[in-house]
């Protein structure tokens, strides 16, 4: 997996990763990154809107309540819908996941079951939903649409309550290199805790210093199990023209949108391939030096949310498309997760392989880009494949 940054911060871990992921419950926040692991308890303050970000640390430092704040949390993929960002009373730190030893085989353990699956929209209507997009790319007034990322969801439903904990230690024993993240949401109907757990694979954007990082992904193929096929599937991946052109559509935002506050941006000009333990993706590192090094990473993590990775472009018309389309609130899927300091480094991830548990039930979701040779029957099995992230943190193996 692509890696945030090359060089390490000072080293002020006091724990293991092992030790926080054991610590973690709902209530909580954790935050494991290819850098390192944060686990935030208590809550300081709060904010819901991330501009508001900066001046909450600021605030909690100048009044003495900690001496290097964090703010921890997730924006959602709506531009008017709250975010929940809380400043933690502690933060424990460690190193990353990938250096944790690998754990007893008695604590990567599925869920409970049986488990019952509501398909939302079905996987029909998703394909149709898809056949419709396709028709209406290049055209309407405007800027023509070129690009909508369409999602579904999936809601498990347990025979108990979920155990997010074990949901969030098996994703992060099964892809440790990734980002992995558990924070708490406000709750929704029914009282008890809401929470939001996930394994993204994409770098929304890494601060430190005056340098950032963005590392966007775009296009996908399904891992296999047989080294010839996934081996095939790799090489298929790079070698499409649909999905470079895919690619190349979220490498341009993205570029576009760091490099006002850069004064050099380096954007390659061919993507890498990257794998998770489900899916193989096209990458492309995009660093820029920062012109205000004072910049905060959430600043700069709302100037690029949203990306043509999960939305689409033009992004307004996109927006469009997906709420005109898609039967549910995407809340905090397809928004950002991470964390930012008071001095404005920090990481943020896309918010995408992740799941909204509140009592018995999961709503799991997954989405594809739908551009020109986009292939309804395809994009719907791209779903299933990125769903399967979640669906083996359950221990459920089988694609629905």
């Amino acid at each position: 997996m692509p890696h945030a940054s090359t060089d390490r911060p000072a080293a002020d871990e006091t724990d293991l990763p092992g030790d926080l992921l054991a610590a973690y419950a709902p209530g909580t926040a954790l935050i494991a990154t290819p850098e390192r692991t944060l686990l935030g308890e208590g809550v300081l303050e709060a904010a819901d809107d991330p501009a508001h970000v900066p001046a909450m640390l600021d605030a909690v430092r100048a009044s003495g309540r900690a001496q290097d704040p964090v703010a921890m949390g997730a924006i959602p993929f709506a531009p008017d819908a709250p975010a929940r960002l809380v400043v933690p009373a502690t933060v424990r730190t460690a190193g990353p996941a990938a250096e944790a030893p690998a754990p007893p085989e008695v604590e990567r353990r599925p869920l409970p079951g049986p488990w019952r699956a509501e398909a939302v929209p079905e996987p029909e209507t998703h394909r149709k939903a898809v056949a419709e997009v396709l028709a209406a790319l290049g055209g309407g007034e405007g800027a023509p649409l070129d690009k909508v990322v369409l999602a579904r969801c999936l809601r498990m439903t347990g025979p108990g309550p979920v155990d997010a904990g074990q949901v969030l230690r098996n994703l992060a024993w099964r892809d440790p290199s990734g980002f992995t993240f558990a924070v708490d949401l406000p709750p929704r109907g029914a009282p008890g805790p809401r929470t939001f757990v996930g394994a993204s694979p994409e770098l929304l954007l890494s601060k430190r210093g005056g340098t950032v990082v963005s590392n966007p992904l775009a296009g996908s193929r399904p891992r296999s199990a047989d080294p010839t096929r996934d081996q095939r599937n790799a090489v298929e991946l790079l070698a499409s023209a649909k999905d470079r052109r895919e690619h190349a559509l979220v490498v341009e935002a993205v570029a576009d949108g760091l490099r006002p506050y850069c004064t050099d941006l380096d954007v390659p000009s061919e993507p890498e391939l990257v794998r998770t333990a489900t899916m193989w993706h096209l990458s492309t590192r995009v660093a820029g030096a920062l012109a205000d090094p004072r910049t905060p990473s959430v600043v700069l993590a709302a100037a690029l949310h949203p990306t043509p990775a999960v939305c689409g472009t033009p992004t307004g018309a996109a927006r469009a498309a997906i709420a005109g389309i898609e039967p549910f609130d995407r809340g905090f899927y397809t928004g950002a997760v991470g964390y930012t300091r008071a001095d404005g480094d920090g990481e943020w991830a896309v918010a995408i392989r992740c799941a909204d548990i509140a009592g018995d039930t999961l709503d799991l979701f997954a989405g594809g880009g739908i551009v020109e040779g986009s292939d309804p029957a395809e994009e719907l099995a791209e779903t299933s494949a990125k769903l399967r992230t979640l669906l083996l943190a359950l221990g459920v193996n089988q694609r629905l």
